[in-house]
């Protein structure tokens, strides 16, 4: 299958970082998504019910990201992937989180893809 559904850039607020000084103020985050799945009955059928919502998906990863300080940006993204992964029973997911305190760097991030089902 190779139909996907993504979300580019959805930036949240959460306490991330090594250090307890890091985590103490929010930093901002930014996460992309990208789902595999088959596209074809909600296309026919025209039904949200037979698609993956990605506001839904949007509140999930802001509730997830901000639920607990993460010491890593790695942890963020695994947390996402098990989450979504188990919640829609989705077939693959790749997630990428970005944070932006590199300078002379736009940012550092992980990618990582993960399967489900």
């Amino acid at each position: 299958m190779s139909d996907q559904i993504f979300i580019e850039g959805l930036q949240v607020m959460t306490h991330i970082g090594v250090t307890p000084e890091e985590r103490a103020s929010p930093q901002m985050i930014e996460v992309s998504l990208v789902m595999d799945w088959d596209l074809a009955p909600s296309a026919r059928t025209e039904r949200l019910a037979m698609t993956i919502d990605y506001a839904e998906v949007r509140e999930r990863v802001i509730h997830c990201a901000r639920e607990r300080p993460r010491a890593l940006i790695e942890t963020v993204a695994e947390d996402l992937a098990h989450e979504l992964i188990t919640v829609y029973r989705m077939r693959r997911i790749q997630v990428e989180v970005r944070k932006f305190v590199l300078e002379h760097a736009r940012c550092a991030g992980v990618r990582i893809v993960r399967s489900g089902r």
